[in-house]
């Protein structure tokens, strides 16, 4: 599947050295104001070649819009929209033509499709959320009018964590260094741990942590469309995702039903609850409390160190990757993390509303 959601829906095209990836957003409410600033920062906090623990390959990531349009506003029909690719450097990969990469899509593509794309990865490369980014900027400007506000942050990087919670952060640094952690301190030694890492010619992963605030009791199906099985849908479809867990998560796993549980109180006329171990979340439906959750990323695969791999005709080879990659993926998917969150909450509010 290549399309996300079913009231607010978005279909992704594109690969990593093709002309350009992009897509259709269809059933966005008429009438939102498309800040198309707005939505080009967004692309730029995602953008290859940011810092030296990123990628270096040098992408504008210029958003032009197609339709869907009209005197800055969202006129209700589909908005399509297209990121060309102006920076590909295919040479980098022709030895991987016929060469399986270890922890990759390579085999599994082949033996599903009978063919692949080995520039970059093809349709496999996470070259394509740039598109999974405009879109979600898209949402963003929906929700921002309900009053959702969407934070993520980078909390752990390999051993290195931060040990605060997100009540005590400062959510308004996440974008003061360029690992994107609020927590300085621990930035900075992030940061040396990814450097050393890239100039070994090693990756690491690590976990991201998202905070959404203002979303409403009510959002959220029973059963099979519950609030944190969407959310952790969208987040395993991100590349290099392992892992999901919301509220206290595996935490959770230590503590005693008496420790664990929510006890429901009253503030004036508001119903709240005393803790929020469950993450905003309770039934598959929001209970009005912030939700939280944590998104675990593996260490990118494409490493420069050689390791044994197979070739299309099962020979044991040594591969030393070359090309353009990240020694650790987190920074860029701080944004890309977000956007998909904001997509799959605006989907299940528009079902809210629409009963």
């Amino acid at each position: 599947m290549n399309t996300i959601g079913k009231l607010f829906t978005f279909t992704s095209f594109g690969e990593s050295h093709g002309k350009g990836v992009g897509g259709v957003v269809d059933g966005c409410p008429a009438g939102i104001e498309i800040d198309t600033e707005f939505i080009q920062k967004e692309l730029t906090r995602r953008r290859p070649g940011q810092s030296i623990i990123s990628t270096p390959r040098s992408e504008e990531d210029k958003i032009e819009f197609l339709s869907g349009i009209f005197e800055g506003k969202s006129t209700g029909h589909p908005i399509a929209f297209v990121i060309w690719n102006k920076n590909q450097e295919s040479k980098d990969y022709d030895h991987l033509k016929d060469v399986f990469r270890p922890s990759h899509a390579d085999y599994t593509y082949q033996q599903k499709y009978g063919i692949r794309d080995h520039r970059g990865g093809g349709r496999s490369s996470a070259r394509a959320t740039a598109a999974w980014v405009a879109a979600g900027a898209i949402a963003k400007l929906a929700l921002i009018q309900t009053g959702v506000d969407i934070k993520a942050y980078t909390s752990q990087v390999g051993h290195i964590a931060v040990n605060k919670t997100y009540e005590e952060l400062d959510l308004t640094q996440i974008e003061s260094n360029i690992i994107r952690c609020p927590d300085a301190e621990t930035a900075e030694k992030m940061i040396e741990y990814i450097d050393k890492l890239r100039i070994e010619g090693n990756s690491i992963g690590g976990i991201i942590t998202c905070v959404v605030k203002g979303v409403p009791v009510g959002w959220g199906e029973p059963l099979f469309d519950k609030l944190q099985a969407r959310l952790a849908a969208a987040m395993l479809t991100i590349n290099a995702t392992h892992g999901f867990d919301y509220g206290r998560g595996f935490e959770g796993v230590h503590l005693t039903g008496a420790e664990m549980n929510d006890s429901f109180t009253k503030v004036g006329e508001k119903v709240t609850t005393k803790t929020n171990n469950s993450g905003g979340i309770q039934g598959g439906i929001s209970n009005g409390q912030d939700i939280y959750f944590r998104v675990l990323f593996k260490p990118v695969a494409t490493i420069s160190i050689k390791q044994e791999t197979l070739d299309k005709e099962l020979n044991k080879i040594n591969l030393e990757a070359r090309g353009r990659h990240d020694p650790c993926v987190l920074p860029r998917a701080v944004p890309i993390v977000e956007a998909m969150a904001a997509i799959t909450l605006l989907d299940l509010y528009l079902m809210r509303i629409r009963g």
